[in-house]
């Protein structure tokens, strides 16, 4: 099988550009025609081998998915849209040139053109994307937005990553479940989707102004807490629904806990005012939902589990 090595640096990139969208590469950096009345957004993600993916839980082309969907979400937390990606790769010379063909595939899948990126030797491989969007000013969507009042909205079930990644790490775990319900988890963790199109739902309520939220990547306990202590408020979570798929095998407590800090979600944690919360469910529809609402007190409290969120759970790198 053909490995990075047999091509060399240059026929290597030749090679890579064929991923990418045809007049944004070939210079020494990537040009991007904005409209002058909206704002730029960029944000980067770095994935590395053994940290991030491992052959046992995702292959190559969920590598790509998985990087390239991680910035697009981070874009759609910020309420933009995508206009390109970079990707920057540290590559082993041995690794087979099919990896890296699956990789590419994985990331154009998401529909966002690859604009450039850089390419250099290591014995690990590192996945380093930047993503590039736009927005209107009036319209960016800050952790700091959040006001006491306002309703927290999720746009979809939490937990489901996590219960893949439990799936993956211990196959046998899969008997015991319906098809149907282990191929949902798993594509939950392997592929899952940046909500860009909450955004278009979003900005079509009439009279809506302000809007605060971020993505659910690091756990939706943290997009709770980030979002409270970026706006000094506090929250009271009056309802976590359990997604179907984790019922009937995980106890109520170990639900909850992949619920608040599984993490990978990629769902928008979001406030806003009472009838534009409303509104907002009531569009995007089920999983959608309406879980709580910002409190003076700084405190984060769950009402069903008569507690505080745990402020040291949840994904940390260090």
């Amino acid at each position: 099988m053909p490995t990075i090595k047999d091509l060399g640096e240059k026929k290597l990139l030749q090679w890579l550009q064929t991923f990418c969208q045809a007049d944004s590469v070939g210079d020494d950096a990537a040009l991007v025609h904005l409209d002058p009345f909206q704002d730029l957004v960029i944000t980067t993600d770095v994935l590395v081998d053994g940290v991030h993916f491992s052959e046992q839980t995702t292959g190559p082309f969920e590598v790509g998915y998985r990087s390239a969907g991680a910035n697009l979400s981070d874009l759609a937390a910020m309420g933009a849209t995508p206009l390109g990606l970079t990707v920057g790769l540290s590559l082993p010379p041995e690794l087979p040139l099919d990896w890296l063909e699956k990789l590419y595939q994985g990331i154009n899948a998401l529909n966002t053109p690859i604009i450039g990126g850089d390419l250099t030797r290591s014995s690990v491989i590192t996945i380093g994307i930047t993503a590039i969007g736009q927005v209107l000013p009036s319209r960016v969507i800050k952790r700091s937005n959040a006001k006491v009042g306002d309703l927290i909205v999720v746009t979809g079930w939490h937990g489901l990553s996590r219960g893949g990644l439990e799936l993956l790490l211990k196959p046998a775990l899969s008997k015991r479940l319906d098809p149907d319900v282990v191929k949902s988890l798993i594509d939950a963790h392997q592929r899952p989707r940046p909500r860009l199109d909450v955004i278009d739902v979003l900005w079509s309520i009439p009279q809506l102004d302000r809007v605060a939220g971020m993505d659910s990547s690091d756990g939706l306990a943290d997009a709770i807490v980030q979002i409270c202590n970026s706006s000094k408020v506090g929250a009271q979570i009056d309802s976590l629904a359990c997604p179907a798929q984790l019922q009937g095998w995980l106890s109520q407590k170990d639900a909850l806990d992949w619920i608040l800090y599984g993490g990978e979600d990629f769902e928008l944690v979001l406030t806003m005012a009472k009838p534009f919360a409303e509104k907002l469910v009531s569009q995007l529809g089920p999983p959608a939902a309406i879980i709580g609402q910002i409190t003076q007190n700084q405190e984060i409290y769950l009402v069903g589990d008569n507690s505080s969120l745990d402020l040291c759970k949840g994904f940390q790198h260090f």
